[in-house]
């Protein structure tokens, strides 16, 4: 990173690295409006709410798990 020196071993990781410095939240919980930096977060905290099965992507066909 060219901000803080971290090193990463991919790539994809630095771009989501570089989220943090940028502020970037673009992972939205449906149902708190919470924002994350990663969609796995975002997964994984939407699974708090409680509920079953996939929901609908705000941008798009695709579902994802809870």
């Amino acid at each position: 990173c060219g901000q803080c020196q971290q090193s990463f071993s991919r790539r994809s990781e630095l771009l989501i690295h570089r989220r943090l410095h940028a502020g970037e939240k673009p992972y939205k919980c449906l149902d708190c409006g919470k924002s994350f930096t990663r969609s796995s977060n975002r997964n994984a905290h939407q699974r708090t709410h409680g509920g079953a099965g996939p929901r609908p992507c705000p941008d798009g066909g695709h579902s994802f798990g809870q």
